[in-house]
């Protein structure tokens, strides 16, 4: 006996909700680049238009109606949002500066698109360099190609490669992508035949620093240089693509040869970075930046200590960092927290016994529980139950999430049996729900916190100034 009329509707009306339902969680849960996908914004513009459609002739789809208003509007604030960004230029300036906006003034961090183009230079082996200016996902064979064009090298046998300050040498392949925004720090692109790579030399800035920060970290207070810190860590952190959309061929991606055709599949920028890049053909220049940061910062520690001549001022710039760390895990940015502490522990600084002896042991006490806090062992059991206790916004330690990643993935078989092993994608998954818990609340910006201590260091350069000629004219 067949179902009857209302019986068949019911059904139908179901299975519509269902589908709408489902659809609405996966953009959430996706978010913005699955607005990226031709084949799925076309899908979204078609599913909307059918929904309205149903809604007046079954006049019971009002809420799932309301769902696609809310997608759709979501992707009109997306595409709103990228035609104001379009066109933007990024610079990786030649002295190891961070990678920034070119002529930007921004006020906070703007996401790394792979359609932005990057300023940056390729340089010879006797250390003449062409600057070019070319899109940040161009391949090191476009890299390399522009660079021979404008250096007036013969194509043939040329390589494109990265020498690092300590002289190691790493080749890229033609398929690499994102190489300016891969560097080391520190690191020079260079081009050359195949049979000179050994010919290739660092870069005279590359082998030593010449000298420290030019301001005075005395005259900033340390709680607002940590929450500056803080605050343009969280904007990196925050620019980190959890979460794209590409179309990736399975048999390429599982090495199957029984599943061939196309699907659309979620994939993250940290999967890149764990499973390589050279599997997507895409960009993590956001997360690239944002590792870079720690590098930065814990080189900055050690640069600022080694190059005081002064021990009573390396004694103060030493307590300075230590109170630095000390805020910037009150602040809970881990990031900053580790780096700084493992530039205190770098074998150049640690060997300055004088200034270590000079430093009052209240300090010396703090530095020894930072330590304890960032030990390894137990595989950073003291960390993580640290990091347990702390609610959101948090900058986590992004090498230990990578690490985390990378061990599951070489520890577990992709595939078993010709089947998808759920269980090595939970375990991966697991990591990317603890980032997106570390940012599931937004991190406040404290402008009067800003605005006081900008007075106040205006005040004290007044009061110096007005101080240095009542005794000239004394």
């Amino acid at each position: 006996m067949g179902n009857s009329p209302n019986q068949d509707r019911e059904f139908l009306l179901a299975c519509k909700r269902r589908v709408v339902q489902f659809l609405h969680c996966w953009v959430l849960t996706i978010r913005h680049p699955v607005f990226d996908d031709p084949s799925a914004l076309a899908f979204l513009e078609e599913l909307a238009s059918e929904v309205e459609a149903d809604c007046i002739q079954w006049n019971t789809l009002e809420e799932e109606s309301s769902l696609m208003h809310h997608v759709m509007s979501q992707l009109k604030r997306y595409q709103d949002d990228r035609a104001n960004h379009s066109g933007q230029k990024w610079k990786l300036p030649p002295f190891g500066q961070p990678i920034s906006l070119f002529g930007g003034d921004n006020q906070s961090r703007t996401v790394i698109r792979a359609t932005d183009d990057i300023i940056f230079r390729v340089y010879c082996a006797d250390h003449t360099y062409c600057t070019l200016r070319l899109p940040v996902n161009a391949s090191a064979e476009t890299i390399k190609l522009s660079a021979a064009d404008k250096l007036k090298l013969r194509h043939s046998e040329l390589v494109l490669a990265e020498v690092k300050s300590t002289g190691e040498r790493v080749t890229f392949r033609d398929t690499d992508l994102g190489i300016p925004t891969s560097l080391s720090l520190n690191g020079r692109i260079f081009v050359s035949p195949r049979d000179h790579l050994d010919a290739l030399t660092c870069l005279t800035e590359q082998e030593n620093a010449t000298e420290g920060l030019e301001v005075d970290l005395e005259l900033f207070s340390t709680k607002e240089l940590a929450y500056h810190m803080t605050l343009f860590d969280w904007d990196l952190f925050w620019c980190v693509h959890e979460v794209r959309i590409y179309k990736v061929l399975i048999s390429t991606f599982y090495n199957l040869t029984i599943l061939t055709p196309t699907h659309l599949y979620v994939q993250y920028e940290l999967i890149y970075h764990t499973f390589g890049r050279h599997h997507f053909g895409q960009v993590t220049a956001n997360l690239d930046v944002f590792l870079r940061r720690f590098n930065e910062i814990q080189f900055w520690v050690v640069t600022e200590l080694c190059l005081t001549t002064s021990l009573s001022k390396r004694v103060q710039i030493l307590r300075k960092m230590i109170k630095l760390a000390a805020y910037c895990k009150e602040y809970q940015n881990l990031n900053a927290f580790f780096a700084i502490v493992m530039g205190l522990s770098n074998v150049a600084v640690s060997r300055l016994s004088l200034t270590w002896e000079k430093l009052p042991s209240k300090f010396r006490k703090t530095y020894t529980e930072f330590e304890a806090l960032i030990d390894p062992s137990r595989n950073h059991r003291a960390y993580r139950i640290s990091v347990g206790k702390l609610q959101p916004p948090v900058v986590p330690f992004m090498p230990l999430l990578l690490k985390d990643m990378t061990f599951t993935h070489e520890g577990n078989k992709t595939c078993i049996d010709g089947l998808i092993n759920f269980e090595k994608m939970h375990m991966l998954a697991q990591t990317m729900r603890t980032i997106r818990y570390c940012r599931s609340r937004h991190l406040g910006k404290m402008e009067n916190l800003f605005h006081f201590s900008l007075a106040m260091l205006m005040a004290r350069l007044s009061l110096q100034s007005w101080l240095e000629s009542r005794d000239r004219s004394g």
